[in-house]
């Protein structure tokens, strides 16, 4: 009965690898998912952004004299319409803008030009460029 034992578990054994070969063997990796040809979803190209340039109309720039009347002026519809229109500028363009407005008498009132320069720019979070004159 033992030998009997034996080669029932020697048949199972054998079955057992026969059968684990030929699976293993067989094995196929899965190919990749074909390509749809339906167009994915994607945001439109967004439109480059323009760069920050002084108002062509620098009669625009005719709201910066409220702030220069008033030094006590730090918050209102004076600096705010003043500031918007040189927000997006680096300071070297801002101090280049109201410079030319200030030499050109756009604001209206007679000018000490590098004192108003700097009050205008500070009062607009900007700083004097380093070395600049404004002629």
């Amino acid at each position: 009965m033992a030998s009997n034992t034996v080669a029932s578990a020697a048949l199972l054994l054998t079955l057992n690898l026969l059968f684990f070969t030929l699976v293993s063997s067989t094995y196929v990796p899965c190919p990749p998912p074909p390509k749809s040809h339906k167009p994915t979803h994607k945001s439109p190209p967004s439109a480059p952004k323009q760069p920050a340039t002084c108002p062509k109309d620098t009669l625009k720039l005719g709201v910066c004299a409220d702030l220069l009347g008033s030094v006590r002026v730090v918050v209102g519809p004076s600096r705010t319409k003043c500031c918007s229109l040189i927000s997006g500028l680096a300071d070297l363009d801002a101090a280049v803008c109201l410079c030319t407005a200030i030499k050109a008498n756009v604001l209206g009132v007679n000018l000490n030009v590098p004192v108003s320069l700097s009050l205008l720019l500070n009062s607009c979070e900007k700083q004097m460029p380093a070395g600049y004159k404004c002629a």
